[in-house]
């Protein structure tokens, strides 16, 4: 099974930081992620980057049951 690793404002609209999935590509995480946790987490996630192992990948990049995919939402600072 696959790990999603949410963080920040993603974090925060799913209430919670990490999930099992399974599924076969970064795309089809990202679907059932919006499914499961509804309209919050849904309108979070267009703004937000999606990376395989600590690195940006396409969202037709497979995913394996060793994985972590992590939503990345932007960050700001000063």
């Amino acid at each position: 099974m696959a790990i999603l690793l949410l963080f920040a404002s993603a974090r925060e609209a799913a209430a919670s930081m990490r999930v099992g999935l399974s599924r076969s590509a970064c795309s089809a995480c990202a679907e059932t992620a919006r499914a499961r946790f509804g309209s919050s987490f849904a309108h979070v996630l267009p703004s937000c980057k999606v990376w395989l192992n600590g690195e940006e990948v396409h969202d037709s990049t497979p995913v394996t049951d060793k994985d972590e995919v992590a939503v990345l939402p932007p960050v700001s600072g000063g």
